[in-house]
Order: structure tokens, then C-alpha cells, then sequence
């Protein structure tokens, strides 16, 4: 049986949010990476107000945590993302999806419709093969 691991990005200043709020940026279990939902939050942990800004941000975070863990994008098997108003945002954030998975094989992906995210509108948690 394989033992959890909790990775945390280099930032300091996050690592008080995680531990705030009692859970892990990532747990590595054997050579898979199970990261926790990253949202667009600024360093002290607020949200980022411009929608778009907010879904780039998300994204450094998601890059931020598995950097440290030894991962890239490329990595990435599974992705969830999380969506406040699905309809009027999923232009937005095909562009950033866009740039960071520019070309096949994509990820796995299932978008979900909520109507709370703390105060965040987008949110994204993927799983992730440790090279």
C-alpha cells in the first residue's frame, strides 16, 4: 500500500490558507497526484474580481502545485472543473483552456454547474501521472 504524501506549492503565503482551512494542495500516492480544486486567488487568498483574470490565476495555481510535485500540464489525466454560470462563462475560459492544453491528447474533462464557490467562479481540480 502506498503512502500519501501532501505537496504544497513554494508560496508560503499559501500554505497558511491550506492549513486554515485543513487540507492538502496535493497528495501524491504512488505515481499519481490528486490535486485539491485550485481557484483564481490572489496571494492573500481573496479572488481575483476580473472573471477572466480569475481563470488564468487558477490555472498559475494549478501550474504553482504541480510544479511541486515535478509535474506540467502535459501530466494531467483527469480534470473537473467547477462553474457558477456555466453558460455566459464558457467562452472565457475555452481560451484559457485553449492555451495551456493546445493540443491532443487532452485530458479527460467533465465541467459541473454550482451555485457556491466561496466567493470564487471558477474552480479546478485535476489527477495527475508523476513522470
Amino acid at each position: 500500500m502506498h503512502q500519501r504524501e501532501a505537496i504544497f506549492p513554494e508560496n508560503p503565503k499559501r500554505h497558511a490558507l491550506y492549513e486554515m482551512h485543513g487540507y492538502s494542495a496535493a497528495i501524491r500516492s504512488g505515481d499519481l497526484l490528486f490535486v485539491s480544486g485550485q481557484v483564481g486567488s490572489r496571494e492573500d487568498g481573496s479572488p481575483e474580481p476580473d472573471f477572466a483574470s480569475q481563470v488564468e490565476r487558477a490555472f498559475d495555481n494549478l501550474k504553482a502545485t504541480l510544479a511541486a510535485a515535478g509535474c506540467t500540464f502535459d501530466d494531467i489525466v483527469d480534470v473537473t472543473t467547477f462553474h457558477t454560470d456555466p453558460e455566459n462563462q464558457f467562452d472565457t475560459i475555452m481560451k484559457v483552456k485553449q492555451n495551456v492544453f493546445s493540443a491532443p491528447p487532452y485530458p479527460n474533462w467533465t465541467a459541473i454547474g454550482v451555485n457556491w464557490l466561496a466567493g470564487f467562479d471558477f474552480e479546478i481540480k485535476v489527477i495527475a501521472r508523476i513522470p
